[in-house]
């Protein structure tokens, strides 16, 4: 295709295309690296059992050499299959998944030969560390699609984790330890909407001032009191998972999504609440609108800065009960500095979903994947160094921003100050 025929398709057809071209180079990359490589061909176990659940199937050995060599040939077939979608202006969702799930098994394949691969936990682990991401994203679209630029969501975090784990301790009660946080990221979420809607001060420098203050607080007590008294100040514990019954039992998906903690569970309702009510709401059509187009939505009696205000808070609220994952659903005490830049990688996955709720969820799900995907691989031993699978699920944020994926276009209004009666500033 030459270039004036591809400045002649539309955006999303652009965009398509050059996601076919990348399928493309990435398939013949699998297929050169992964398939004909030297490999030794030792076998991969791949595991499909965790507890109790019902076994369809309990393993899957497989030659290292010939799952790759196959399964990069089957993700070539998907590009080929969505060039023909393409070209028959079909959507090609279906191609892009089986081009995603084959390359990641064709490396697979060949990165762990000779080794066990338990599957099913893999995919557990990944849901586990994609939470946060996802409470952070929401918390994203929430605050974006409103106008307001919400880099603050590493603080959010962070707050809800400390607030969260502290009062927990000192109650003895994990559920009030949860009640708390989201009301810890609101608090960091009133001052981002005090100093940006209010007094309209630069949102990215401002989320990045919020975001220093709370590392340097929960720093400041941690050192002060959680290390020196930690069995009062710092022992929160953590939710049992519940298990759903027959939902549990269900073989791979089961373990999965349905014995998880109550901070799952929520995560699972806040993202249908949100992508339900931010498109079939009056709330969301005022969300919407005062993100894209405020003075047309003042011009209708909508209240902009007031909409913006609430918002704000309300992402707040979203990102702290995120935060309550790190202390309450994962270790149970509160570490310096134990949210590590998730905040900033829910950012990532905001701008790789495109502002929308569901496209953000996908997108941590592939973060977290990545994330808990090179620790599986760092423990059982893989040909690649241990330092670069580290860096695997940073790569995955920085492809996403880079524009690798296509243009994205935020809210059109999104970190521009509104002044009633006088537009934006």
């Amino acid at each position: 295709m030459s270039t004036v025929e591809l400045k002649s398709l539309s955006a999303p057809e652009r965009r398509r295309k050059r996601g076919n071209i990348s399928m493309g180079v990435l398939g013949a990359f699998a297929l050169i690296v992964f398939g004909f490589l030297p490999n030794a061909g030792a076998p991969v176990t791949y595991s499909f059992v965790l507890g109790n659940e019902w076994i369809l199937i309990k393993e899957w050995i497989v030659n290292s050499k010939t799952g790759s060599l196959g399964f990069a040939l089957v993700s070539l077939l998907s590009v080929v299959l969505a060039a023909l979608q393409f070209r028959a202006r079909k959507t090609s969702r279906f191609a892009t998944g089986l081009f995603g799930a084959t390359f990641l098994m064709s490396f697979l394949c060949w990165a762990a030969a000779g080794k066990f691969i338990p599957f099913t936990g893999l995919l557990q682990g990944a849901l586990l560390l994609s939470v946060p991401l996802i409470f952070g994203a929401m918390s994203g679209v929430i605050s974006e699609r409103s106008g307001v630029i919400n880099i603050a969501i590493e603080g959010q975090l962070l707050a809800g984790a400390f607030m969260s784990g502290v009062v927990a301790s000192l109650t003895q009660n994990t559920w009030v330890g949860l009640l708390i946080a989201p009301f810890a990221g609101m608090a960091i979420s009133w001052l981002l909407a005090v100093f940006a809607i209010k007094y309209g001060i630069d949102q990215v420098v401002l989320g990045f001032v919020l975001n220093v203050l709370v590392i340097g607080l929960t720093g400041f007590l941690y050192k002060k009191l959680l290390i020196p008294y930690q069995s009062t100040w710092n022992a929160g514990g953590t939710f049992a998972p519940i298990e759903i019954p027959v939902l549990a039992k269900i073989p791979v998906i089961g373990p999965i999504f349905f014995a998880q903690s109550i901070i799952v569970y929520l995560m699972y309702v806040a993202v249908i609440v949100i992508h339900i009510a931010l498109f079939k709401s009056r709330w969301g059509l005022r969300t919407r609108s005062v993100g894209e187009h405020p003075t047309a939505a003042e011009s209708v009696g909508i209240d902009v800065n007031k909409v913006r205000f609430r918002n704000v808070l309300i992402a707040g609220a979203v990102a702290g009960l995120g935060g309550a994952f790190f202390t309450l659903g994962a270790v149970g005490a509160f570490s310096k500095e134990m949210t590590a830049g998730k905040g900033f990688i829910a950012l990532a996955a905001l701008i790789f979903g495109r502002w929308s709720p569901l496209g953000a969820v996908a997108a941590a799900l592939i973060f977290g994947f990545a994330d808990n995907l090179q620790g599986v691989l760092t423990i059982t031993g893989t040909p690649i160094p241990s330092e670069f699978m580290l860096m695997a699920p940073y790569i995955a944020t920085i492809i996403a921003v880079s524009g690798f994926v296509g243009r994205v276009r935020a809210p059109a209004a999104d970190g521009i100050p509104y002044k009633r009666g006088g537009g934006s500033r």
